[in-house]
């Protein structure tokens, strides 16, 4: 199953952001996660363990969560952000 690109909504249908790609571990054909881009400029990701997926919607191409998105941790992505100078 292809889900890049997919929306990804919390447990009171909040949009979190789209699907960069599924982070396989044990089994290769199964994610163990979903890392998340959730802001417009995709500098910011989070990662959804796979357990915290309620169901996927091919039709609308929605990945909906049973856990609201404050649960999931957010990260800075430093190598997409600018340098800054030093004083």
């Amino acid at each position: 199953m292809r889900l890049t690109g997919y929306l990804v909504a919390d447990a009171r249908g909040r949009v979190l952001g789209r699907v960069e790609c599924p982070i396989y571990g044990a089994s290769p054909e199964i994610p163990d996660a979903l890392a998340v881009r959730v802001s417009v400029l995709g500098r910011r990701r989070c990662l959804v363990p796979a357990d915290a997926i309620e169901a996927i919607d091919d039709r609308t191409r929605v990945i909906g969560l049973r856990i609201e998105r404050s649960a999931l941790v957010q990260r800075h992505d430093v190598a997409d952000a600018s340098p800054h100078e030093e004083d």
